[in-house]
């Protein structure tokens, strides 16, 4: 039986969700208009004409800005179910319905033994620390998928490896999940899902992959780490440029390939350090399954080119993830999330302005922004490492007894 303090708390819950999602509607809706520029224009642009073309049979082989798996497809494709409404408005409340789906799932987690309802809070206030870009983008229909991905992987292996393929179609990002699955038959099942919809994809839609060949001439998108980089030196007079570029604004001009090379070299290390960290790993408790994802998908994304505001969803949901579970130790880094959650909507889209201009205020924000996300993905390595490694070595050495030591003294 729940007691009173228990349904107290999950009243606050929903009562607390409910009135966030209705601002985040009405700002989306423009009843009201969020400061900045409009970010709802990606859907009703981009992703309407998009679906344009899908709903022919083919994929956008013409659109440079398409970058997604072929699975993308049913997201641009999803507001059709909706017929009755127009195109942005379908899109809304299905992004709308995903969040709810997000938190039930939470919900639920969190009422199961051992497991805290603090995970289902950190999604509640998470998500509109981030502003309207939530409900105007895809990202938080795949994160959707990934949060049931992570909750039934401790019970469910297949379930879990079906959903992380099929996440993985819509975004790539998800397949980290799988980076700390012990049992054979969720790479199996995520293999044959991934492999059964790629099939699909290929037979019946042409230029389904197509996506591959459109990120080798990115430059370096101003909001990430690398960016930091070009905002310091247009101080003193470097002349690149700042354009839209396959899809985001990026820098252009001289060194950016060097640092675009850095940022996959930073990645290839954090790729390193997580196959390192998985050969050495010898304890897996519950929550390890969500920790070890909350840092893989925290390395990419901060070593990443690119580093969009709506990345920002998918950590909000590993973490909410992380903090379902009581053994969690990853409170600190999550905190640490949540923080650059709220400098991320001032950077964008409040004050986009001052970043594209790489005035004081924009460089001032991102190297906070980017400086949260670097620490709390070191922080949440360390304290992985610890977890699973460290103290599992500790407590693998024998105790010395006093006989022993008696024996080992000079006769």
């Amino acid at each position: 039986m729940e007691t009173t303090g228990t349904r107290r708390s999950l009243a606050w819950l929903g009562g607390v969700w409910a009135l966030t999602r209705a601002a985040l509607l009405l700002f989306v809706f423009k009843v009201y208009v969020f400061p900045g520029p409009d970010v709802t224009s990606d859907v009703s642009v981009i992703y309407q004409g998009w679906y344009e073309v899908l709903r022919t049979g083919t994929f956008p082989l013409d659109d440079v800005t398409w970058q997604y798996p072929p699975a993308a497809a049913f997201a641009v494709l999803s507001p059709s179910l909706l017929f009755w409404l127009d195109y942005p408005s379908a899109f809304f409340v299905l992004a709308f319905a995903a969040d709810l789906a997000v938190l039930l799932l939470l919900r639920y987690a969190g009422r199961r033994p051992g497991r805290p309802l603090r995970g289902a809070w950190v999604w509640v206030a998470g998500v509109p620390l981030l502003g309207p870009t939530v409900y105007a983008r895809y990202d938080v229909m795949v994160t959707a998928v990934a949060v049931a991905a992570l909750l039934a992987g401790a019970r469910h292996p297949r379930v879990m490896g079906a959903l992380t393929g099929f996440a993985a179609m819509l975004k790539v990002w998800p397949v980290l999940l799988l980076i700390a699955a012990r049992r054979r038959s969720a790479w199996a099942s995520a293999a044959l899902t991934v492999g059964a919809l790629s099939a699909l994809f290929a037979l019946t839609m042409p230029g389904a992959f197509a996506f591959l060949t459109f990120q080798r001439d990115r430059g370096t998108e101003v909001e990430s780490l690398g960016a930091l980089v070009f905002h310091v030196a247009r101080q003193y007079g470097w002349d690149g440029q700042v354009l839209l570029n396959y899809g985001s604004v990026e820098f252009l001009g001289p060194y950016v390939d060097v640092v675009s090379r850095a940022a996959l070299a930073l990645s290839a290390l954090a790729f390193g350090w997580l196959l390192l960290w998985r050969l050495r790993a010898k304890r897996f408790e519950p929550h390890t399954l969500a920790d070890a994802s909350f840092v893989a998908v925290l390395m990419f994304t901060t070593t990443s080119r690119v580093i969009s505001p709506q990345y920002m969803v998918w950590l909000v949901g590993l973490a909410a993830v992380c903090l379902c579970f009581r053994g969690s130790r990853m409170t600190l880094p999550v905190g640490l999330v949540l923080a650059a959650c709220f400098v991320t909507v001032l950077e964008f889209p409040v004050w986009f302005a001052h970043v594209v201009a790489s005035d004081a205020l924009g460089v001032t924000l991102l190297f906070l922004r980017n400086g949260l996300l670097v620490l709390a993905t070191l922080l949440a390595a360390r304290t992985l490492w610890r977890a699973t490694v460290t103290e599992t070595a500790l407590l693998t050495v024998p105790a010395q007894t006093p006989r022993t030591k008696e024996t080992s003294l000079p006769s």
